[in-house]
Formats: structure tokens, C-alpha cells, sequence
């Protein structure tokens, strides 16, 4: 049985959880998790905060601890104040190599290779 103040995983942090800097200060709530469920990579955090609404850059690397419904973050108020904006990531495109002609896999097929 897990209890409430038990680390847990990045896997689990929801949109609209509250981030904290590292001296208590409220930073904003957690708009996007940036990262990869399938290859398990934690990339970081978008953080929406202020008004008007910005949305801030925390690098996986700069939070602390993860926790039910908060993320502590190991930069200050201050530094929290200052992060970069966030840029979703380009989508990923996988590399193939050109497909083979369709004449050229029958031109090996008689040739017996």
C-alpha cells in the first residue's frame, strides 16, 4: 500500500498538478509532460503559470521529487520565474532505407541472390 507523501513515478503526473520550487514558492501546474511512455525517457515538464497564462520549460533533469497531485522542482522561486518557453518537440520520423524497385528484386531473384 502506497501512501500519499510516496515518490512516484513520472509516468504518473497528470495535467493540472501543482509544481513547487525548491524553497516552497508555488511555480504554476503541470501542462504537458514531455517525454517517452514507450522508451521510458522523461524529457520534462511544461508548466502553466502567471497571468496572462505563460507556459515555462522545466528540464527533466531540475525536478526534485514527484509526488501525488505535486512535482517539486530543484530551482528556486527565482529561477522558476525564468524559464525558457516551452517548444513541443518536432514529431519523430524513422529513417528507412529507399525500398528496392520491384524490377531490381526480380533481377536478383533470377540472378539467385
Amino acid at each position: 500500500m502506497t501512501d500519499a507523501t510516496d515518490p512516484v513515478s513520472w509516468l504518473q503526473i497528470e495535467q493540472g498538478w501543482s509544481v513547487v520550487s525548491a524553497d516552497g514558492g508555488a511555480v504554476g501546474t503541470v501542462a504537458q509532460v514531455a517525454g517517452s511512455k514507450d522508451d521510458d525517457i522523461f524529457d520534462g515538464l511544461a508548466v502553466e503559470s502567471g497571468s496572462p497564462p505563460r507556459i515555462g520549460y522545466v528540464p527533466g533533469e531540475q525536478v526534485a521529487a514527484i509526488h501525488p497531485g505535486r512535482v517539486t522542482l530543484k530551482l528556486s522561486a527565482a529561477q522558476a520565474a525564468e524559464l525558457p518557453p516551452y517548444r513541443e518537440a518536432p514529431p519523430q520520423q524513422a529513417l528507412r532505407p529507399p525500398r528496392e524497385s520491384f524490377g531490381s528484386r526480380i533481377s536478383r531473384w533470377f540472378r539467385g541472390g
